[in-house]
């Protein structure tokens, strides 16, 4: 995944802006990447990959060893989430 494919794709936020949200911000756990333009607050697919995100920043590992998917792949993955009724998009358009 590259920095600017989305991580959350209920409100667009990319790997890129959580990525500065952690080091800029410092949050001291995971659900508070929530405060970066809401992510992980929609369907919550993507609560997996920030949790990754989040521990590899605490334990300084590099970012770029997160375990996700290329965008279509993950796209596509998350539809099937949908599906399957595990999560729910926002209906306010926000929805990818």
């Amino acid at each position: 995944m590259e920095d600017d494919d989305e991580v959350c794709l209920c409100f667009h936020v990319t790997r890129r802006k959580l990525l500065s949200h952690l080091r800029v911000e410092r949050p001291r756990r995971a659900s508070q990447l929530s405060e970066c333009f809401g992510a992980g607050t929609g369907c919550g697919w993507c609560r997996p990959f920030l949790r990754q995100l989040f521990a590899q920043a605490c334990g300084g590992q590099p970012s770029e060893t997160a375990d996700v998917p290329e965008p279509e792949e993950y796209a596509q993955q998350r539809a099937e989430y949908i599906r399957q009724g595990k999560g729910t998009p926002p209906e306010d358009g926000h929805a990818g």
